[in-house]
């Protein structure tokens, strides 16, 4: 059994856990339940994250051109409400109570896109006319069943930019997140059928490196359009674990990937992360170390190599523990191996499990091996000080009784959030010392019910990119 103990547990980890409404695979469980149902399921399934570490969700509100939210711009998805086009009932705007719940938890919600993806079977259209599907017929691919817009057309990557700076305007999300669905993996024997618009448009260049142009271009204008809005938003993207093959490429990874991101999904994430277009990149590593086509074991380090001054957390792959009867993913010893090693070898790293609900499927000793090994102390989501290095002023405290209060000073209408430690009478007030806070937590008040032995108490504030204040005053009790 690989332990991670409280020396390693870092200050700093993104952990968090994908929420798939496609098909129905986290939340809601079904098409069509009651308003309170989808409502509780969420909570539960928030609760059980926060019970594991977890301190932000990666919830996807547009799975299929579609919305889990209030929109102008495309129908209600049926994976809500049973049917597309059709509100939830009674009605309410999930997308408003899913970050105000992730919120109250202290945990960042970050907002899941397929930004492409059309339709899951494109013989059969639920969609209400106005869809996407309708309205613009000739930006549809059917491709491998399913059905796609077209990268290759400028306006329609614009239609994609404009339905997630709808949500990047309207909500108080934390983060755009992308899945690995740019260019549709390939199919055996189908081409994806762009033709009409690489004559159009491809100007003669070579036509992969045309799609992968096409798909660089989305990423550098939403990026754009983020920042421009909401500075401080991030945008992460979730790619396929293989960039490109060592085989092929003198800078890819020693692995044996049937597929790659470069060159079958046409995402160059290399270039849009030296040139600082995304602000995270989790790779999918749903493998096991000694894997014989793509170990974790050589991707985990190939990836914190690659990340070029931004953030590189890891896609891990807890669906694979919810059917093993035997090998690596039967106990918990190989993921608590990967976080391990994404502890040791990555500062400001981090992970995300794949997916919430498998948590409900694996068994009782593993459930526990994962919080003593990975969530025994908190961790705060490491800072980005590209976007912004500015932490708050430090609180001022005052004791009343068995009552911690405090203000900051400047920041009266900036939301912030408190990390409360406790140090013994005659330890040094050490930050990084994880083992020592006793909340994260939103109130500006904090009751006092540990024992009364002598301690120290000191207070930080956080911005919501997680910049810490230096500790405030220390209160003696």
């Amino acid at each position: 059994m690989f332990h991670i103990g409280s020396a390693q547990s870092p200050k700093r980890e993104f952990r968090a856990a994908w929420i798939a409404s496609v098909a129905n695979i986290d939340w809601p469980s079904k098409p069509g339940l009651a308003a309170v149902e989808q409502q509780q399921q969420f909570i539960r399934q928030l609760d059980m994250l926060r019970s594991v570490g977890c301190n932000a969700v990666i919830v996807q509100i547009r799975p299929v051109s579609d919305a889990l939210y209030a929109s102008k711009k495309e129908p209600w998805s049926h994976y809500l409400t049973g049917r597309q086009g059709e509100p939830p009932f009674p009605y309410y705007d999930p997308l408003i109570f899913m970050i105000e719940e992730a919120h109250k938890r202290n945990m960042e919600f970050h907002a899941w896109f397929n930004p492409f993806r059309a339709l899951m079977d494109s013989k059969k259209n639920p969609n209400p006319q106005t869809h996407v599907t309708h309205t613009h017929k000739d930006w549809i691919i059917a491709y491998g069943g399913k059905s796609y817009v077209d990268p290759g057309i400028p306006e329609a990557r614009e239609y994609v930019i404009d339905v997630i700076m709808d949500v990047v305007k309207r909500y108080d999300i934390d983060a755009v997140h992308l899945d690995d669905y740019f260019y549709p993996y390939r199919v055996p024997g189908q081409q994806f059928a762009d033709t009409k618009s690489y004559a159009r448009y491809g100007k003669g260049t070579d036509k992969e490196d045309w799609r992968r142009d096409n798909v660089s271009r989305f990423i550098s204008l939403l990026n754009t359009s983020i920042k421009n809005e909401k500075p401080w938003m991030k945008l992460g993207i979730s790619p396929f674990g293989v960039w490109r093959n060592k085989s092929k490429d003198p800078e890819g990874s020693d692995t044996r990937g049937g597929q790659t991101t470069y060159d079958d999904l046409y995402a160059d994430v290399l270039m849009w992360l030296q040139k600082g277009w995304v602000d995270y990149m989790m790779p999918q590593l749903y493998w096991e170390h000694d894997h014989k086509a793509a170990p974790f074991s050589v991707l985990q380090p190939w990836w914190y190599e690659h990340c070029y001054k931004r953030h590189v957390y890891y896609g891990l792959g807890l669906y694979r523990m919810t059917t093993a009867k035997s090998g690596p993913w039967a106990s918990a010893n190989e993921l608590l191996w990967q976080l391990r090693d994404i502890r040791q070898r990555c500062p400001n790293s981090g992970y995300s499990f794949y997916s919430s609900s498998c948590f409900e499927k694996i068994k009782a000793p593993i459930m526990d091996s994962l919080r003593e090994g990975h969530s025994k102390y908190p961790a705060l989501v490491p800072p980005m000080p590209w976007l912004d290095d500015k932490a708050p002023a430090a609180p001022v405290v005052k004791n009343t009784g068995n009552m911690l209060e405090w203000q900051v000073p400047g920041h009266d209408k900036e939301r912030l959030r408190y990390v409360v430690y406790r140090f013994g009478a005659n330890e040094q007030v050490d930050l990084e010392r994880t083992d020592r806070i006793l909340s994260i937590q939103q109130e500006r008040t904090y009751k006092v019910t540990e024992s009364r032995k002598s301690a120290i108490y000191v207070v930080t504030a956080l911005d919501r990119l997680s910049n810490e204040s230096e500790a405030s005053n220390t209160i003696k009790l």
